[in-house]
């Protein structure tokens, strides 16, 4: 009985050590085009799938402005207490409201900062919509007065007195995503492109897990859990007022006879090689899923990012065959 085990253990183990060997070796073997294909350029990476509270908190733009007769006006500690959570009593302003009701809190939303993260971002962004946040949820439980008083059932930000009233619609969830490879330098594909206009809280660099918006929407085809695959070329830092200056900065060493010059570099005169930055790849940054979709703009959550995207990156539908 022990050699039978014994004889078994190792059979496990010479299989294991078999399988590993194989997908080593195809791991590293090249491919019709002679490109050894490894896990260190198209590693394998797993998607973050939204949750409900990703899905109902990401926020939205549009080019419609969403009518505001019906708002929040107070609450029962108003005026000493304006911010409210889950479950505490509102006051909703406008008219009608029936008990039983669900409604959703929205924001419109403005920068304070109004700074520009890239070079045209008010000028796209005035293009593709207005920013709305999605602050949560309440249920009317009685009217009394001119007011409905609610139960907030949901928050994702504290609801503020002025705050617009909309009816409740519920959203479609996403798919969950298989883990794959990521080609951090694949080529143009050809399909629907865009931009990441502005992030959520207006953000500029987002990493897993957060939300952006996208100026491309229902017009262009898009619909909750497409997704789109973060790119950005050497062309956006040249434009940068901030990383740019590293094309300034000395990037030679002593030593070389013929140091090359970029071509961002208009006083240093060389007899080196002249590198263009148009000529230099473009990076793969990360995967985004849409979760919410308006006819000029699209909501996203980062689910997969090699480093941080930016405000500004380009986007490119990369749904899976």
């Amino acid at each position: 009985m022990k050699k039978t085990g014994l004889l078994l253990l190792l059979t496990v183990m010479v299989t294991a050590t078999l399988v590993v060997a194989q997908q080593s070796m195809t791991a590293s073997t090249p491919d019709a085009s002679g490109i050894v294909s490894t896990s260190r350029n198209v590693p394998f990476v797993r998607f973050q799938t939204p949750t409900a509270a990703d899905i109902y908190c990401a926020g939205f733009i549009t080019k419609d402005r969403i009518p505001d007769a019906n708002y929040v006006n107070g609450g029962m500690q108003t005026p000493a207490s304006t911010k409210f959570q889950v479950g505490e009593l509102v006051y909703l302003a406008g008219s009608g409201y029936q008990a039983g009701q669900v409604y959703s809190i929205v924001r419109e939303l403005r920068d304070t900062n109004e700074y520009e993260l890239y070079p045209g971002q008010g000028k796209l962004l005035a293009a593709t919509g207005r920013p709305y946040g999605d602050i949560g949820r309440v249920r009317v439980l009685d009217t009394r007065s001119h007011s409905a008083i609610a139960q907030v059932e949901f928050s994702c930000d504290p609801i503020n007195p002025g705050d617009v009233v909309v009816p409740f619609a519920e959203k479609p969830s996403v798919a969950f995503r298989s883990p794959g490879h990521f080609d951090r330098f694949a080529p143009v594909n050809g399909k629907l492109s865009g931009r990441v206009v502005l992030g959520k809280d207006f953000d500029g660099v987002l990493g897993t897990g957060m939300k952006l918006y996208m100026n491309v929407g229902s017009n262009q085809g898009v619909k909750v859990g497409d997704y789109f695959r973060v790119v950005r070329s050497y062309g956006v830092i040249l434009h940068d007022p901030v990383d740019s200056l590293s094309f300034y900065t000395g990037t030679t060493e002593d030593t070389q006879m013929r140091p090359p010059t970029f071509e961002a570099d208009r006083f240093t005169r060389t007899k080196g090689p002249n590198i263009h930055v148009g000529d230099l790849p473009r990076m793969g940054v990360g995967e985004v899923v849409v979760v919410n979709v308006t006819p000029t703009a699209s909501s996203a959550m980062v689910v997969f990012a090699l480093e941080d995207v930016h405000a500004g990156d380009t986007v490119e539908l990369d749904n899976p065959e």
